[in-house]
């Protein structure tokens, strides 16, 4: 069951950042919590298509909101990224590891032809 639910999390994360304007929206609030209207302002859209982003991205759990008097900022949440590079560096680990040993092998040859 912890595996379904750790990739139904991967799932709607990597969908939510396949998207470009979505990636700039998790970059801009790498450099600190933000509004609708700040995380709006660089991008050629409107208001009402960045908030539907910020929807995406919330669900996905990569962001959250907090109400701040009449501010609503978001915020990044850094252990669903964690979560996510922990993925990614359980099979970058294994590839290195492979690339390791074909180095390995490939010594050995150049040594033995030697």
């Amino acid at each position: 069951m912890a595996d379904d639910d750790l990739d139904d999390r991967l799932d709607r994360a990597f969908t939510a950042l396949g998207d470009p304007i979505r990636r700039g929206l998790i970059a801009r609030l790498s450099r600190g919590d933000a509004t609708l209207n700040e995380l709006a302002e660089p991008f050629p859209i409107t208001k009402q298509a960045v908030s539907r982003h910020i929807q995406v991205l919330e669900a996905a759990g990569l962001i959250t909101r907090s109400r701040d008097a009449q501010r609503r900022p978001c915020h990044l949440n850094a252990a669903a990224l964690e979560e996510l590079t922990s993925w990614i560096d359980e099979y970058r680990l294994a590839t290195e590891s492979r690339f390791r040993q074909l180095d390995t092998v490939l010594e050995q040859m150049k040594e033995q032809e030697k």
